[in-house]
């Protein structure tokens, strides 16, 4: 059955429906169906929220996870997420954030340091007066998470991945269920895309894009190729491209485009870097030192030596502290864990293609840890900062301290009922239907190497605009066109224009997005209309009563 565990937890509400039925069994031993009034494809924070929603709105939910542990990357690694105005994050995504200020409260939970040691910092810093608590390590999250599901008793079904050639059955516009590579069937009356793929969207027959829209396309500046923006992560000027420095008949070095970077504002189908949020410790007793993997080779970080070389004196790293002398580790630099331009056929690539990409980029992160710690090439300040630090023993065991779960930046995006742009985010546009908040400025990753008029190496695609007020997501953002199918909503892989998407795709607004994705389905569900034509108004006051923020008020100064 594919690796398949499916339990049910105890207050699941299972309907009409026999225990054979919820353990995805007949007694012939052929693979069920199961039916639930919704069904929610993809395990991560948006898809935990929206289950939890539909639970307490007494519909029976069925939570699907791919693969063996629920959260995404909330749970996998990323524990210092990007928020840019904590105010303006409300309903379950904020308990969950309470939860873990109670889980830190309790003295038993500080193992590796004392509490009265450990600073949080930046935007995440928690303040005395809060009442929620904005870093953690990776297993608090999924324990914080699992307790949620556990507590609203829905049904998960792990190890489930959707058949990608005919796993979705609609009749017309509306998906009757979709069917697992297992053979395992399930069928509802309204279905969540929560994962970070698009898949149950795209095989829905939704209208979707992968890659950079032009300027032109919705009139905005920051879309496209931005070979003048990309001042931030950038290599050091005069760092020669090819294989053997100053001769091109060697080739350029691994990584660099030789059909980049393409025409200021054009549209492409690069989309911005992957990387893995590595959670590190520097406690001797938990740390596991980075190893050389199998298969090193140093021509992939020769261009990263020779920046070093140039001049670079950076740590490429962003090791933001989390509890237990541990933290979140992100990119910095010209040269650092993004992985750029190795993941342009991720989104649309079949199970297979992921597979490798995320072992690439596995491989890659590995031996650019190993580099750095050990490589005479590498300043020695570099370095010997770098050996400090290993991979945690007590978190993400499966993997000796890496996770399974890539940082999918970006990858289908829905063209929807509603297209958020950059007009949206910096307020000449606003919607008059939010189900929630986005409040992190436009936010783009670079997408690929090139060789610049000069013959040197530069980094493009970075984009780093914000200085606006946090700003309202439209539900018709969440909606494909009901031509495309009218019981599906999608809270993730939402209606956004790649540099829009940049500004909205933060863990805490997908979990606001998921709880109000799963208070629209039950609204459909109770007045037996599709997506598209819920009443907003109606649609409001549930989101308001469940605490969520739909519109920005300045703190009184």
């Amino acid at each position: 059955m594919h690796g398949l565990r499916l339990f049910v937890l105890p207050r699941a509400r299972c309907r009409a429906l026999g225990f054979a039925l919820l353990l995805g069994w007949t007694g012939s031993g052929h693979a069920a169906t199961t039916e639930t009034d919704l069904v929610i494809y993809g395990g991560t924070a948006a898809g935990v929220m929206a289950a939890v929603e539909g639970s307490r709105l007494g519909k029976s939910v069925v939570l699907i996870e791919p693969g063996r542990r629920l959260g995404g990357l909330t749970s996998g690694g990323l524990g210092q997420t990007d928020i840019g105005n904590k105010r303006a994050i409300g309903g379950f995504a904020r308990e969950f954030y309470r939860a873990v200020r109670r889980h830190y409260e309790d003295p038993s939970a500080w193992r590796w340091q004392a509490r009265e040691e450990y600073r949080d910092g930046g935007q995440t810093r928690t303040g005395g007066e809060e009442d929620a608590m904005w870093t953690f390590e990776p297993g608090v999250a999924l324990k914080i998470l699992n307790d949620f599901v556990r507590d609203a008793g829905v049904t998960v079904a792990y190890g489930e991945r959707l058949d990608l050639g005919a796993g979705v059955r609609k009749r017309g516009n509306r998906i009757e269920s979709i069917g697992m590579e297992s053979g395992r069937r399930f069928r509802g009356r309204m279905f969540i895309d929560a994962t970070y793929e698009g898949d149950l969207m795209a095989k829905a027959g939704v209208t979707y894009v992968v890659g950079r829209e032009p300027n032109d396309r919705y009139g905005e500046t920051l879309n496209g190729v931005q070979t003048a923006q990309a001042r931030f992560h950038q290599l050091v000027p005069g760092v020669d491209p090819y294989v053997r420095p100053g001769d091109p008949s060697s080739g350029l070095l691994p990584g660099i485009d030789p059909a980049g970077p393409g025409r200021k504002g054009a549209g492409d189908h690069r989309v911005q870097a992957y990387c893995f949020r590595m959670c590190l410790t520097d406690h001797p007793e938990n740390r596991v030192p980075f190893h050389r993997p199998d298969g090193y080779r140093e021509l992939d970080y020769e261009l990263m030596l020779r920046n070093f070389e140039a001049g670079e004196r950076g740590m490429p790293w962003i090791n933001s502290a989390m509890p237990n002398r541990k933290t979140d580790t992100n990119n910095r630099t010209g040269f650092s864990t993004d992985f750029i331009g190795q993941n342009y056929a991720y989104p649309d690539g079949d199970y297979a293609t992921r597979a490798e990409i995320v072992r690439r980029h596995l491989h890659y992160q590995q031996g650019l840890m190993w580099t750095l710690a050990n490589h005479p090439r590498v300043p020695e300040s570099i370095r010997g900062e770098v050996r400090r630090w290993g991979m945690t023993r007590d978190e993400f065991l499966e993997g000796n301290g890496w996770q399974e779960q890539l940082y999918v930046r970006e990858a289908r995006r829905m063209v929807g009922r509603l297209v958020m742009t950059q007009h949206h985010c910096q307020g000449s546009e606003v919607v008059d239907d939010p189900i929630g908040l986005a409040a992190y400025g436009m936010d783009s990753h670079h997408v690929q190497r090139y060789v610049d008029g000069n013959g040197h190496v530069q980094n493009e695609g970075d984009v780093e605009v914000g200085g606006f007020a946090p700003y309202p997501i439209s539900y018709r953002a969440i909606t494909p066109r009901e031509a495309d199918c009218a019981n599906l909503l999608v809270p993730v892989c939402l209606s956004a224009s790649h540099i829009a998407f940049g500004s909205i795709r933060m863990e805490p607004v997908f979990m606001v997005l998921g709880q109000s994705a799963a208070a629209a389905a039950v609204q459909a569900i109770d007045e037996a209309v599709s997506v598209q034509q819920v009443v907003y108004d109606r649609l409001r006051v549930r989101l308001e009563t469940a605490g969520q923020v739909l519109a920005w008020t300045p703190a009184a100064k």
